[in-house]
């Protein structure tokens, strides 16, 4: 058993040459390629929308998180002048609809109103262009509350926002899952 230890130990060793740049300090630090963002992704399935995205502007990504902050605050009215004057929403439930600005702010209260304490938990956002011009928000989650019952839900979110021209939420598709419960 020490011989096979011997032999891994000195082929680590071996492999860790220490004049090697990719253990330098510098190296681990992950650096941003900008070749890479160009080259097109090699699809087996055809792309029926886009797979070429790019980095944009943080005011798509900060406005879905104003909604999302409204939402816990339970002033979904504050926020309204994000969406525009008509939004197609797809949610997680399956249902669809496109809806007038003040309906969906309605049915979105609604649906707050239901729900006691909601705190939402941001795991990742970010703001990307694709290449056909649209601007989208994008945010990992979940959503913490009580419902009508006094059951504590966690829901796993994630939520796809496209803004148009004016700047403004016109379409929202959204997943989500109930957290899976730790086993005892």
């Amino acid at each position: 058993m020490r011989k096979p230890l011997i032999v891994f130990a000195a082929l680590l060793l071996a492999a860790c040459d220490g004049n090697n740049s990719a253990t330098s300090p510098d190296s681990t630090k992950i650096k941003p390629d900008s070749s890479m963002a160009t080259q097109p992704i090699k699809s087996p399935y055809p792309v029926t929308y886009s797979s070429h995205f790019t980095m944009d502007d943080p005011k798509y990504a900060e406005a879905v998180l104003t909604l999302w902050k409204s939402y816990d605050s339970g002033n979904i009215a504050s926020t309204k002048d994000i969406i525009a004057d008509s939004i197609e929403l797809y949610l997680s439930d399956g249902s669809s609809m496109k809806l007038s600005r003040d309906s969906a702010v309605a049915m979105v209260t609604k649906q707050r109103n239901t729900e006691k304490s909601p705190k939402a938990r941001v795991d990742a956002v970010m703001s990307v262009k694709s290449d056909k011009g649209e601007h989208w928000g994008l945010v990992w989650g979940a959503d913490n509350y009580v419902d009508s019952k006094g059951n504590n839900v966690t829901m796993n979110i994630q939520e796809t926002w496209r803004f148009n021209a004016a700047g403004k939420a016109d379409l929202l598709y959204q997943f989500a899952q109930e957290q899976p419960r730790k086993k005892k």
